[in-house]
């Protein structure tokens, strides 16, 4: 067999490391995922338990050791090396854990992480939404507002690895207090808490009266789509990107917030800046983590 097959037949494990449910998939280069499984976290759930988890894992996801690296996709910020974990959300004594050493030094594979939210723009990116463009913003509407920046193809972090929480832009200065210190930010407005603490109900529960013709809850999600137009233009001037792929939980009421979105980011963005701009849902909900660490991982070996 010439070198060709040999490439062809490699492998990579995607990892998405969460509070409750550790995904693993292998894929080959051109994102066919051969086999995935999902593992609880454990509880409780200290580096030394996670790293324990995911080595017991290896046999069931790639009996045959045919993976050459690992990708991972964390619940919190990682350093510029994409080698440690510095904090992690619903982890337990997560503070500066050097994850890739820990499990290069078990598993004896190049190991790479990156922010869960990143991950999931880069799986858009390879496999998802964004396939067709090299400049993607993905925006998560969930328990929070978390979001991934890609350029010219390639993943933005800054240069100490924490670029790109556009959920914590401002959107009013005198808003309400964000746990990240800023006052009014894009999670304030857009996320379930802030739907939560806005209306009382969740938002499917507004997406059912919305779809029952509710008025109230129909006005709710032009309002909705108004703050998350708003948000979205400051991005748009700053990157202008060709698409936006919108994902998370909120998501299932696109429908109702998508026209004022975009009737919002067309009245406050001038058009030279959002020309041939695309709007578009995420398309692998909660598999997109475990694709993009699975891209990443391909960063170390192609």
């Amino acid at each position: 067999m010439n070198n060709m097959g040999n490439v062809d037949t490699s492998q990579v494990i995607g990892i998405d490391l969460g509070g409750t449910a550790i995904k693993l998939g292998r894929f080959t280069a051109d994102g066919n995922c051969l086999q995935s499984v999902s593992v609880p976290t454990p509880q409780p759930s200290t580096p030394a338990a996670v790293v324990d988890t995911i080595v017991n894992a290896m046999p069931i996801i790639d009996p045959q050791g045919d993976s050459k690296a690992i990708g991972i996709g964390t619940p919190g910020p990682v350093d510029g090396t994409g080698r440690i974990a510095i904090v992690a959300i619903n982890l337990a004594n997560w503070h500066d854990v050097p994850l890739a050493d820990l499990l290069e030094a078990k598993l004896n594979l190049p190991t790479f992480l990156a922010n869960d939210a990143n991950c999931a723009g880069l799986g858009e990116y390879w496999l998802g939404a964004g396939k067709q463009f090299q400049n993607l913003i993905l925006i998560t509407l969930g328990t929070g507002v978390g979001g991934a920046i890609i350029l010219d193809g390639k993943l933005f972090t800054g240069h100490r690895g924490a670029a790109g929480e556009l959920g914590l832009i401002t959107l009013n200065p005198d808003g309400p207090t964000c746990n990240s210190g800023n006052q009014g930010s894009l999670e304030q407005y857009a996320s379930v808490s802030a739907i939560r603490r806005r209306t009382g109900l969740e938002p499917h529960e507004l997406g059912e009266l919305a779809i029952s013709g509710d008025e109230k809850s129909l006005k709710f999600w032009q309002a909705y789509g108004k703050d998350l137009g708003a948000g979205l233009a400051s991005l748009i001037y700053v990157l202008t990107p060709e698409a936006i792929a919108i994902g998370g939980g909120v998501c299932a009421s696109f429908d109702f917030f998508f026209p004022a979105m975009q009737s919002e980011i067309e009245r406050r963005v001038l058009p030279s800046s959002r020309e041939g701009l695309q709007i578009l849902r995420a398309q692998l909900g909660n598999s997109a983590g475990m694709v993009g660490a699975a891209k990443l991982a391909w960063s170390l070996v192609l």
